[in-house]
């Protein structure tokens, strides 16, 4: 069941340095939302904070609240580990475990949170998985090779089968693409419109054609000046920010004016 997620009055910081500041934004489920801006202005922080992973940044706190239909991430009584099994995290740069198969990196979260199951039922997480990220039919004869010897698509693929092998409702992305080729690059765009039909996607994204392919909303993230919090300028419809925004900072930053 893909969730919704509400930022109120969010505000992040590093030690005493406040890094991006009055964050208000609504996540619809089952949708995909584009995170674009300037580097530095925040836009993956805020993506960590969706999930606590800010927090396990020495110094790194935040205030305000996200909630995850209507519940607190940040109370007293939520579990982090909880936290980031239901809102699952891609990262920038591929990341297989190096020592560990294809199949053991897909099952490499379902391990952590304990519990125990049959053979048959784990082989059948990772095939579901696989088939989930696209990447079965090119790996199934290869499951107990290693996941590092794989293509850099393939690896990113195989990253967002194990985040989806624990079944999460919330998947966030961190420039999945930047490190891929333009073909790797396509296969994931076509794999975020799949997986948007179960989850909650959130992408943070340089390329701002590629906001325009695979987002229903964007936010505009910026700052205004260096040593400045980063801050939401605007979040929209996709086309709208894309062929009307209503700040004239959106519009610079999409003309190609300014960043």
């Amino acid at each position: 069941m893909a969730k919704r997620i509400d930022a109120k009055n969010l505000n992040i910081f590093y030690g005493k340095f406040h890094a991006v500041k009055d964050v208000q934004l609504t996540i619809a489920p089952r949708s995909v939302t584009a995170f674009i801006g300037p580097s530095g202005c925040g836009k993956s922080t805020v993506l960590r904070t969706l999930n606590r992973m800010h927090e396990v940044i020495p110094g790194a706190r935040v205030e305000g609240t996200i909630e995850l239909d209507g519940q607190d991430i940040y109370a007293s009584t939520m579990d982090p580990v909880a936290v980031r099994r239901t809102i699952g995290m891609v990262f920038q740069r591929p990341n297989p475990f190096p020592t560990m198969s294809i199949y053991d990196n897909v099952v490499a979260g379902m391990k952590l949170q304990g519990g125990r199951q049959s053979k048959a039922d784990t082989d059948n997480v990772v095939e579901k998985s696989l088939r989930g990220a696209n990447l079965w039919e090119e790996v199934k004869d290869r499951l107990s090779k290693p996941g590092m010897g794989l293509s850099g698509g393939q690896q990113q693929r195989l990253c967002i089968a194990r985040a989806i092998a624990v079944e999460p409702q919330v998947l966030l992305m961190d420039e999945p693409c930047s490190a891929l080729d333009p073909i790797s690059t396509l296969a994931i765009e076509d794999l975020i419109q799949e997986l948007k039909e179960k989850y909650t996607i959130v992408i943070v994204t340089h390329n701002m054609q590629q906001a325009a392919r695979v987002s229903e909303k964007t936010a505009f993230f910026t700052l205004s000046g260096a040593g400045k919090p980063g801050e939401l300028v605007e979040m929209d419809d996709t086309d709208k920010i894309f062929s009307n925004p209503q700040q004239k900072r959106t519009e610079d930053y999409i003309s190609g004016r300014f960043g």
